[in-house]
C-alpha cells in the first residue's frame, strides 16, 4: 500500500517516464548552473567591492594633505558634487573601534592599502539619510560609483545624499591633526537570482524540454506503433505487414516483426491444410462405418453405433474449426444484435429449451455475423446444458457491447474458471458424455470475441449459477 501511494505520481507510459526523468535533470541542472553563477557574481562582487571609492577617498586625502587651509577649502569646493559628501572636522565622530562587518573591514583593508601608511581610520556602516553636512562641510563629487545619471547624481544638491540608502561613513586624520569625513554610498546588494539570469534560465528550460518532447515522442512512437501491430495481429494474422523504415534499430524490430508474423501466418496455414486433408479423409471410414451400422439387425447395437458416429463427426467437424482459426475472414458487416438474439431465442424455443433476453444494442455491430452468431449460440448451449435455461442481458453503451449469459447451473470452481477454455477440458461433476459437448464451445467463442477485439470471462454468480460475460469492444471501430 505503501508503495502504492509512493509511486502514484509515477507516470505508467515509457513517453511519460522519459519526460519526467529529463524534465527533472534539466531542472536540477539549471539549478546548479544558477547557483554557480550567483556564487561567482558574489565572489566578484566582494573581491572588487571598495577599490573604486577607497582609491578616490585616497587621493583627495593626499591632495589635502599637501594643501594649507585656504588652499584646502577652494579645492574642497570645486570637488563638492555627490554622491562622496566629504567634511572636515577637528575630531572624529565614531568611536576608535574595529571596522564591523564584512563590507566595513574590506572597505579599511583597501583604504590603508591606497594611502600606503597606518595613519588612523574611523569606519561605520549605516542605513538611512545621511544628512548635511555641518558648517564648514564640503562635498566632494565622487563619479565613479554611480556616473552622473546614478541613484545619487543628477537632481541632488551639495551636500545630500537620497534617504533609505546604506552608507559607508569613513574618517581619515590629516598630517595636521585634522580629521576628513567621507560619507559614501554603498552599492545596492545584488539580488540572490537576477531576473535576467532567471528568465534566461527559464527559456533555456523549456526550450531543452520542448526539444525532449520531440526527441521522445520520436524515440517511443515505433513501440506504439509494434504494440498496435501485435494487438492487430492476434485479430487479424493476414494483416498488413510493417513499414521497414526509420532508424536502423527500429527497422530491425520492424523486420522481425513481419518476419514472425510471416511465419506464424506459414504455419498456421500449413497446419489448416493438414487438417482439411484429414477432415476429408475421415469422411470416408465414417461413411463405410455408417453405411454398415445400418446392416446391423440389432436395433438396439444399431442406435449404439449411430450414437457414436454421430458423436465423433462432431468432434472432427467443431476441432476441425477450432484448429482453423474458426473459418476463413470473412468480411465484417453491421449485425442488428437484437435480431440475431431474437433468432437464437426462436432456435432454442423450436428444441424445447427456454431463452430469456433482457436490454436491447443499439446501434449495430461491426462483426463477422456467423461468428458472432456462433459464439453466443455456443455461450446459450453451454448454459442450457448445464442450467437448464439461459438468460442474456445485454448492456451497450459508446465503448463496449456487453452480452451476459447466465445459467442457473451448479457453477465452476475459481480455480478451473480458465481452465474450462482449454481444449478438451470438462469438469468430471457435470460435464460428461452424457451432456454432450467436446470442451471446445468456449474455446471457441472466446477465440471468436478476442478476433473481435474484446474477451469472454466466466464468473460465478453471488446467487448461484454461472455468468458467461463476452465483452466486444466499440472504440476500435470508429
Amino acid at each position: 500500500m505503501r508503495d502504492a501511494v509512493r509511486w502514484r505520481w509515477w507516470p505508467g507510459s515509457l513517453f511519460g517516464q522519459l519526460m519526467v526523468v529529463l524534465g527533472a535533470g534539466l531542472l536540477l541542472a539549471q539549478l546548479l548552473s544558477a547557483a554557480i553563477n550567483v556564487a561567482e557574481r558574489d565572489r566578484l562582487v566582494s573581491g572588487s567591492f571598495g577599490m573604486q571609492p577607497a582609491q578616490r577617498i585616497a587621493d583627495v586625502v593626499k591632495l589635502l594633505d599637501g594643501l594649507g587651509a585656504a588652499e584646502r577649502e577652494r579645492v574642497a569646493s570645486v570637488l563638492n558634487v555627490p554622491p562622496l559628501v566629504l567634511s572636515l572636522h577637528d575630531q572624529p565622530r565614531a568611536a576608535a573601534a574595529p571596522a564591523e562587518g564584512w563590507r566595513a573591514g574590506l572597505f579599511s583593508a583597501r583604504l590603508h592599502a591606497a594611502l600606503g601608511d597606518d595613519r588612523p581610520l574611523r569606519i561605520e556602516a549605516r542605513d538611512g539619510f545621511a544628512p548635511l553636512p555641518p558648517a564648514g562641510g564640503l562635498a566632494v563629487g565622487h563619479q565613479a560609483m554611480h556616473g552622473p545619471g546614478g541613484m545619487m547624481g543628477r537632481g541632488m544638491g551639495p551636500g545630500m545624499m537620497a534617504a533609505g540608502l546604506s552608507v559607508l561613513r569613513t574618517e581619515v586624520q590629516l598630517r595636521d591633526g585634522r580629521w576628513a569625513r567621507f560619507d559614501t554610498e554603498l552599492p545596492a546588494a545584488p539580488e540572490a537570482l537576477p531576473w535576467r539570469l532567471a528568465l534566461t534560465l527559464g527559456v533555456l528550460l523549456a526550450a531543452m524540454l520542448a526539444l525532449s518532447y520531440v526527441a521522445v515522442r520520436w524515440v517511443v512512437r515505433p513501440l506504439h506503433v509494434l504494440a498496435q501491430a501485435a494487438d492487430a495481429l492476434g485479430q487479424d494474422l493476414d494483416r498488413a505487414p510493417l513499414p521497414e523504415d526509420g532508424p536502423r534499430e527500429v527497422q530491425q524490430a520492424a523486420r522481425a516483426f513481419n518476419t514472425m508474423q510471416q511465419r506464424l501466418s506459414g504455419f498456421i496455414n500449413d497446419r489448416t491444410r493438414v487438417l482439411t486433408a484429414l477432415s476429408h479423409d475421415l469422411k470416408t471410414p465414417l461413411t463405410r462405418l455408417r453405411l454398415r451400422a445400418e446392416l446391423l439387425d440389432d436395433d438396439e447395437l444399431r442406435e449404439r453405433f449411430e450414437a457414436d458416429l454421430h458423436e465423433m463427426e462432431t468432434m472432427v467437424t467443431q476441432t476441425l474449426e477450432f484448429m482453423r482459426g474458426l473459418g476463413s475472414h470473412a468480411p465484417r458487416e453491421p449485425v442488428d444484435v437484437n435480431a440475431l438474439l431474437a433468432t437464437l431465442q426462436a432456435d432454442n424455443a423450436a428444441v424445447g429449451r427456454t431463452l430469456h433476453v433482457q436490454g436491447r444494442a443499439d446501434p449495430p455491430y461491426l462483426a463477422d455475423v456467423s461468428l458472432l452468431k456462433r459464439a453466443v449460440g455456443n455461450l446459450v448451449d453451454n448454459a442450457c446444458a448445464y442450467g437448464g435455461e439461459a438468460t442474456v442481458q445485454v448492456s451497450d453503451s459508446a465503448d463496449a457491447l456487453v452480452l451476459q449469459v447466465l445459467d442457473e447451473g451448479p457453477g465452476i470452481p475459481e480455480a478451473q474458471l480458465e481452465q474450462v477454455f482449454e481444449p478438451f477440458f470438462r469438469l468430471e461433476a457435470s460435464r460428461s458424455r452424457a451432456t454432450g459437448g467436446t470442451g471446445l464451445g468456449l474455446g471457441i467463442a472466446r477465440n471468436i470475441a478476442r478476433s473481435h477485439g474484446g474477451d469472454l470471462v466466466l464468473r460465478n454468480r453471488p446467487a448461484g449459477g454461472l455468468a458467461a460475460v463476452l465483452s466486444l469492444p466499440r472504440h476500435a471501430q470508429r
